[in-house]
């Protein structure tokens, strides 16, 4: 299953070591997950991950983010953007998720924020996903 991260997994997955997303990032690692990242994309993981309340809740250093982003661009596949459906939703930082996996013909969008993307994602017959369901998927056909 080919997926885009929303930025929100991507921040879970370092505040806490409890939930699903913390295991989609461990399967990031170990490259078994299938995602797309744009430069639109990665530059928002990068501004997120280094925020000063970002880096207080996951009690890590500027070096171990530049470490996780190395890592997210090594195993993620690059897609160029050739087409920009903006505007479609209502939060502007939520375009770029949605105009990747259009773009790139995902399989999902993997969010917390499901209905941040709703109605449009029904547009485009996107399917938006927990980190639940996607750690779910990742177990049952990962084996």
């Amino acid at each position: 299953m080919l997926v885009v991260f929303d930025t929100n997994v991507i921040v879970a997955a370092l505040r806490s070591r409890d939930g699903a997303s913390f295991q989609i990032l461990k399967a990031i690692i170990d490259g078994k997950a299938d995602f797309v990242l744009s430069i639109p994309l990665f530059l928002e993981y990068e501004a997120v991950l280094k925020r000063p309340a970002t880096l207080s809740a996951s009690s890590l250093t500027i070096k171990d983010i530049d470490a996780i982003l190395n890592m997210l661009c090594a195993q993620g596949k690059p897609k160029k953007l050739h087409y920009l459906w903006r505007p479609q939703l209502t939060d502007e930082q939520d375009e770029m998720v949605l105009e990747l996996a259009i773009n790139a013909a995902t399989d999902a969008i993997v969010t917390f924020n499901r209905n941040d993307f709703l109605p449009a994602a029904n547009k485009f017959a996107m399917p938006i996903i927990t980190p639940s369901t996607y750690y779910h998927w990742l177990k049952e056909h990962q084996q």
